[in-house]
């Protein structure tokens, strides 16, 4: 029975050119706490222009050190004196990171309209290039494509070299996504020179961890780690939380796809605590799905089940339409084994029909497959051959690691018709 694995695949680095302010370089130091205190004092005294000032540098901060719903309360109270791009953006960040798309295009629309009336184009260029991310959480990856490519020659023209970096690798996801992993390739490795070029090392690791992921997914298992491993002491090194999560979660899938179940555990279970620390429930939700699929693996059924329905709901409730039809996948596939036909076709046509939708064909091949698979259990041979040439299909537009095993699947089903 084929399975997908849902694995997280980029720590959506946040750039950090917001609002700069050559002021700063005469001031003093303050350390960060007195900082809050000082915004806290001007946000109850109603002076919107220090809150706005020392709020922009603290959220700065605490986005590189995960700490977004400090942030987005942050934003808040800044925004309880009026409008404001700065704490717009930043309150966009900070639900972005912790799966509320939709309340994080209403700040980035805002920030967005701002930053054009204001003639900030680099600001601009950032606001674009994080609206497009939250798009390919929602699983819209055409129109994530249209925001970045808006983001990109603006990133070169104002001489932006880190967010030019961390649109290039943004790219780079959506290509992964949908399946194109050479031309995701093309753009990490047009990232990774200028983020090492301009000391990006959190933007550094992300891109490492995500060209690690494209080599396990075209099944260079060992490669990948190598990446993954070049990526976790970095995230650990700048304090980012969530990208050292994302890391780890990836090595354990690794170890599991080398059938090293008790190590993937062990590293996924590193990743669990760190994602509900820093509110990232969409991570929250791969991982539960993931640690399920090891138990799965294990033979232990209803140990899946347990850690597959703590998946479920939150997939839906931060809209990631994706992870929910993996983690359905996943159930079909356990009832399948249970001999529950319908339970698991049922199961394996709502993960179709959200691959189609989200224009996911790698995925799409293999929910095919499984359908094919159910299919022959149910003696519908000529429809199994109908999903399986669509799976193979698929398979060959995305240079999908299992088609050789479609293909021969595909030759005990016209055997199977030939009786």
């Amino acid at each position: 029975m084929a399975e997908t694995v849902q694995r997280l695949t980029e720590a959506d680095p946040e750039p950090e050119h917001v609002q700069r302010e050559p002021a700063d370089r005469g001031r003093p130091a303050v350390t960060v706490a007195r900082a809050v205190e000082v915004h806290r004092l001007a946000v109850a005294g109603r002076e919107p222009a220090i809150a706005r000032d020392v709020g922009h540098r603290v959220a700065r901060v605490w986005l590189r050190t995960s700490r977004f719903a400090d942030v987005a309360a942050l934003a808040s109270a800044t925004l309880s004196l009026g409008p404001d791009a700065g704490a717009f953006y930043h309150r966009g960040c900070a639900r972005s990171a912790t799966g509320q798309p939709r309340g994080a295009l209403a700040d980035y629309q805002q920030a967005l309209t701002r930053y054009r009336e204001a003639g900030h184009r680099d600001n601009e260029a950032a606001t674009l290039a994080n609206i497009g991310l939250v798009y390919r959480r929602l699983g819209d990856s055409q129109q994530a494509l249209t925001y970045y490519q808006q983001a990109l020659p603006i990133t070169r023209e104002v001489g932006d070299r880190a967010g030019e970096a961390s649109t290039l690798t943004n790219i780079g996801n959506v290509y992964n996504r949908l399946g194109d992993q050479q031309q995701a390739m093309t753009y990490y490795h047009q990232a990774l020179p200028i983020l090492r070029d301009v000391g990006d090392r959190a933007g550094e690791a992300t891109t490492l961890n995500n060209i690690g992921h494209v080599h396990d997914v075209l099944g260079d298992r060992q490669q990948a780690l190598i990446y993954y491993h070049q990526a976790l002491p970095i995230h650990r090194d700048v304090g980012d939380r969530a990208g050292e999560a994302t890391t780890l979660n990836n090595i354990g899938h690794v170890h599991d796809m080398l059938g090293d179940r008790q190590q993937a555990l062990i590293y996924y279970h590193q990743a669990l605590p760190i994602l509900r620390d820093v509110g990232d429930r969409a991570g929250e939700a791969t991982t539960l799905n993931n640690i399920g699929h090891v138990h799965h693996r294990l033979g232990d059924q209803q140990q899946a089940l347990t850690y597959y329905q703590q998946a479920l709901p939150i997939h839906r409730d931060v809209r990631n339409r994706a992870g929910e039809a993996t983690t359905v996948n996943n159930i079909g596939g356990i009832r399948l084994q249970q001999g529950d036909l319908a339970g698991a076709k049922d199961a394996f046509d709502e993960v179709l029909e959200i691959f189609r939708v989200v224009g996911d064909r790698g995925f799409e091949s293999m929910a095919s497959f499984n359908m094919a698979v159910l299919l022959l259990r149910m003696a519908r041979v000529d429809d199994a051959l109908k999903f399986q040439r669509r799976a193979i299909a698929l398979a060959e537009q995305t240079d999908h690691p299992g088609l050789g095993e479609m293909q021969a699947f595909l030759i005990q089903l016209q055997q199977a018709k030939k009786g």
